[in-house]
């Protein structure tokens, strides 16, 4: 599937190369952003970008999605699916609304429900599942509010500048969300 669209602002159709400007790639140039979606502390250029884009679509494990706000066509975030580890059927689900000034409207919540779609649906998905700083509380409230549950907690999973930092495990099931 393309495209999907809801009854939200939000849009989710297969990300582009061309969605891959200097605007798209400027968010990971931001370090605060990147502290909890990459776990390589290297900025990231638009080639580079562009590059493990082409790699995850080559491999077809990792599915990307551009979020979209419909009204403006305008790309603030993605959604990634994958790898999608084969014969479990389980997945790893990333959001990241790159555009920080679409932060806190709610739509991480609206673009984790149209990818726990999308994974279930299109990708036969039977239970994703991601991990995230304990800190990170606006992300581990998306996804409770998509429907989402907390698996376990790893204790001192992480560190953070120096310090040990729990990693929360999060997880879906079909009819979840």
């Amino acid at each position: 599937m393309d495209e999907l669209i809801t009854s939200g602002p939000a849009t989710l159709r297969r990300l582009q190369v061309e969605d891959i400007d200097d605007r798209f790639a400027s968010w990971f140039q931001n370090q605060e952003l990147m502290q909890y979606y990459r776990g390589n502390p290297r900025p990231m250029v638009r080639q580079d970008l562009i590059d493990e884009f082409l790699d995850f679509e080559k491999d077809g494990e990792v599915f990307v999605y551009a979020i979209v706000l419909e009204d403006r066509n305008l790309v603030i975030g993605t959604i990634k699916i994958g790898p999608v580890h084969n014969p479990h059927r389980t997945s790893d689900l990333v959001v990241m609304i790159g555009d920080i000034n679409f932060h806190g409207k709610g739509l991480a919540v609206e673009a984790i429900k149209l990818g726990n779609y999308l994974a279930f649906n299109e990708h036969l998905v039977r239970k994703l599942h991601g991990g995230m700083y304990a800190n990170n509380k606006a992300s581990i409230g998306a996804y409770l509010k998509a429907g989402w549950v907390i698996e376990g907690i790893l204790k001192d999973h992480y560190l953070v500048d120096d310090l040990p930092m729990d990693r929360v495990l999060v997880a879906c099931f079909p009819g979840n969300s």
